[in-house]
């Protein structure tokens, strides 16, 4: 009877992921997400609430979320999955499958205000001028990665991989991406005429963002000293096609490596903070913010929807002149 009950959970579930995918036009790392929260909840109808779909109500969607809370989840956890809950019953109900939407009145925990870590100049520096310094230069010591065999034994492949590396930084930085934006990157996006990127972000929506110079001068060595020799070791019956990074095997770099090259070369720098990915893009924002530029450009350079999530870079830059003024100010 449970593998029977299963079963319909998983039809409902793909069904509602074909909805994200097909008709919302949810990227695959949404859907990912939605549905994953989604089976969670009809999981716990089935084995904790023990009612059917049609008898879901308020009351099993907090005890849901209850559990969900139980298990450490943070505020700021909940109040994605809740988000994600009530995408799901909306739907549900949408296409029979329960009377009435239940969702809209499942609250998740206020969510206090986080202040997102970022590099300062001086350490976004130090990541990137040590990577882009050992990928420039032919004649230099071996890269921070490759600290056995003399440069001329060096392996063609992790000489690509450091261009890469270094490529990947300096672009998630210089542009402010998100790495499920970067990764989808083709070489057709680049427009080094005129500096910029074009970028498929949440929503589905297009924004053009621009490029610098240090960022475009790693791209050019990594497409035309790096991505041939990985190019190369692609899988067979798995081409790339026209991506812009590649993995070690020749396929598309994915978002877990972009991760795992992020610590490494974060640890190799010396910087002792936990840096992400997304640990840049807040960066790229503070440092803009700080420099003088306004709002607007910079909600139009992250690709946020609303102005008040770009707000918070203006949190971030006044806590760093607060922490400035009592470390340094006499009277502070």
């Amino acid at each position: 009877m449970s593998t029977e009950r299963e079963h319909a959970d998983d039809a409902v579930l793909d069904a509602f992921a074909d909805h994200l995918h097909l008709e919302r036009g949810r990227s695959e790392h949404t859907v990912r997400a939605y549905r994953r929260e989604a089976a969670g909840l009809l999981a716990h109808l089935r084995t904790v609430e023990r009612i059917t779909l049609p008898e879901l109500d308020v009351t099993a969607l907090r005890s849901w979320l209850s559990a969900r809370a139980e298990t450490g989840a943070s505020a700021s956890t909940l109040a994605r999955s809740a988000a994600s809950v009530r995408t799901f019953t909306t739907w549900l109900a949408s296409t029979g499958r329960i009377p009435h939407d239940v969702g809209g009145r499942l609250r998740a925990p206020r969510r206090g205000r986080h202040l997102p870590t970022v590099l300062t100049g001086d350490q976004a520096g130090e990541l990137l001028d040590g990577l882009d310094g050992s990928a420039r230069d032919d004649s230099a010591a071996p890269p921070r990665e490759i600290a056995a065999a003399p440069r001329a034994e060096q392996d063609p492949r992790d000489r690509a991989v450091l261009l890469r590396d270094a490529a990947v930084l300096e672009l998630l930085y210089s542009s402010g991406l998100r790495v499920s934006e970067l990764v989808a990157l083709d070489r057709s996006r680049i427009d080094r005429q005129h500096g910029t990127v074009r970028v498929r972000g949440k929503g589905d929506r297009e924004r053009i963002v621009p490029v610098g110079l240090p960022a475009l001068e790693a791209l050019q060595r990594w497409e035309s000293e790096g991505r041939p020799v990985l190019l190369a070791a692609a899988t067979p019956g798995t081409p790339p096609g026209d991506a812009l990074f590649l993995g070690v095997r020749g396929g598309r770099l994915g978002d877990r490596a972009v991760r795992t090259l992020v610590d490494r070369h974060v640890a190799e720098a010396g910087i002792s903070r936990h840096v992400t990915p997304h640990t840049l893009r807040h960066s790229a924002a503070t440092h803009l913010v700080e420099g003088g530029a306004d709002l607007r450009s910079v909600q139009d350079f992250l690709g946020h929807s609303s102005l008040a999530t770009t707000q918070i870079y203006t949190h971030v830059s006044a806590e760093r002149l607060r922490r400035t003024v009592d470390q340094a100010h006499p009277r502070a």
